[in-house]
């Protein structure tokens, strides 16, 4: 096991190589720079901003540079926020972006999971029809047109719960945690279907039956571990998707989290803001699909044969 790990890290390097390269070539061939909108400013004040930030350097230089800085952990100063780093905004954002996310993956959790289960105990039934439509309405149903739809219910018809910002109270969380974790509550009940359908099929569930072992003790005890394994195969990439995907549900919902800096670094050309966040954000899907592998081998210890 320590071997595999070494190996998916020492792998990981030329991927992040290549996510800053290409980000960093991309972002600066863009049309704009993070200093044209400004208005009214002399030149000579351009040229003294470009020359603090290593914009006049030749682009070669300037990834150079980068990369050393990123070695060192240092994602640079902020091209609009003079007074703030990246690495501060992200410190600032990432928890509030995390935290959103866990709440949306622990809603795709209760809500998929116990809907997979109960359309694979009788198949080609209404029991499995009812549950595995509403996944497809919920795959289909993106978040950019399922968060409005909440607000207007939820929040100005009946008036239940708040529709912006992210606070202490409890009810701040609640639509965009639904908003969000809504796709995924659909893939994993799809998910969870078919692995518990390939597992019920087994002749050792067969043999439980013919013991007079009830359902549910059937599920629990025999099928429920096998069953879910292609649930954590999907957990790592649906982590990092729900993190990358909470940049529109922030800004439905007016969070303050990493998104909306994301977003807002876009449109001022905040080169810097932009490469980190990116950066930072494909470690993140790169842990999340190492550590859903360590735990899909703990289930499986047939494949740690393999490694």
């Amino acid at each position: 096991m320590g071997r595999y790990l070494l190996k998916r890290l020492a792998l990981a390097i030329p991927v992040l190589l290549a996510v800053v390269t290409i980000t960093f070539f991309m972002v600066r061939l863009a049309p704009g720079g993070p200093f044209d909108m400004e208005r009214n400013v002399p030149a000579e004040v351009t040229a003294n901003l470009n020359a603090q930030y290593n914009l006049d350097a030749p682009l070669w230089r300037q990834y150079v540079d980068y990369l050393g800085d990123l070695a060192r952990g240092d994602f640079g100063p902020s091209f609009r926020y003079a007074s703030r780093s990246v690495n501060e905004m992200i410190g600032a954002g990432f928890p509030i972006t995390l935290e959103l996310g866990l709440y949306a993956i622990l809603f795709a959790l209760l809500v998929g999971m116990p809907a997979g289960i109960l359309a694979s105990l009788r198949p080609n039934s209404a029991q499995d029809y009812v549950p595995m439509s509403a996944a497809m309405i919920g795959i289909c149903l993106p978040s950019f047109v399922l968060g409005p739809m909440l607000i207007l219910v939820f929040g100005i018809w009946l008036g239940w719960l708040p529709v912006s910002g992210w606070g202490i109270n409890p009810g701040d969380k609640v639509l965009p945690a639904i908003t969000l974790g809504s796709t995924y509550a659909a893939y994993i009940a799809r998910i969870t279907r078919g692995g518990m359908l390939d597992i019920l099929s087994q002749d050792f569930i067969r043999t439980a039956r013919a013991k007079g072992l009830s359902t549910w003790r059937i599920v629990r005890v025999h099928a429920l571990r096998g069953g879910v394994a292609p649930v954590v195969s999907f957990l790592g990439p649906a982590l990092a998707g729900l993190l990358a995907g909470s940049f529109v549900v922030e800004t439905i919902f007016q969070i303050p989290g990493l998104g909306r800096f994301y977003i807002q670094a876009a449109f001022n050309r905040d080169y810097t803001m932009i490469l980190g966040t990116t950066v930072f954000l494909s470690a993140l899907i790169i842990l999340f699909n190492l550590l859903a592998d360590v735990v899909l081998v703990w289930l499986n210890p047939q494949l740690r044969k393999n490694l």
